[in-house]
C-alpha cells in the first residue's frame, strides 16, 4: 500500500492515471505530449506506477504503451478512483 500511496502523491502521475482511465493503451509519447514533460522524466513517472501495480506496460518496437492495470483488488481500484475524482473536483472549481 506504500507503494501506492507514494504513487499517487505526485500530480503528474495522477494526470497519468486520469488519461489511462478509458481503459486504452497509450504511449509514452503520448502521455508527454499531453502532460507537457520529457521522456525520461515521464519514463520515470510510469516506472513508479508501474512497480506500484497501478499500470501495465508493453513494449512496442521502440515505444512503451502503458494501461492501467485491469487487474487491481476492487478496494485498491476504488480508491484510485476516489483520489482522481476528487483532483477532477477541485481542478473544477478552481477553473
Amino acid at each position: 500500500m506504500q507503494a501506492v500511496l507514494t504513487a499517487l502523491c505526485d500530480p503528474t502521475r495522477r494526470a497519468a492515471l486520469a488519461l489511462l482511465r478509458d481503459g486504452d493503451e497509450h504511449c509514452v509519447c503520448e502521455l508527454m505530449a499531453r502532460l507537457g514533460t520529457s521522456q525520461s522524466r515521464m519514463s520515470r513517472h510510469m516506472k513508479v506506477l508501474r512497480e506500484a501495480g497501478l499500470v501495465l506496460d508493453r513494449r512496442d518496437a521502440q515505444w512503451v504503451r502503458y494501461r492501467r492495470n485491469p487487474h487491481l483488488p476492487p478496494d485498491l481500484a476504488a480508491v484510485v478512483d476516489a483520489v482522481l475524482a476528487a483532483e477532477g473536483q477541485s481542478q473544477r472549481k478552481v477553473a
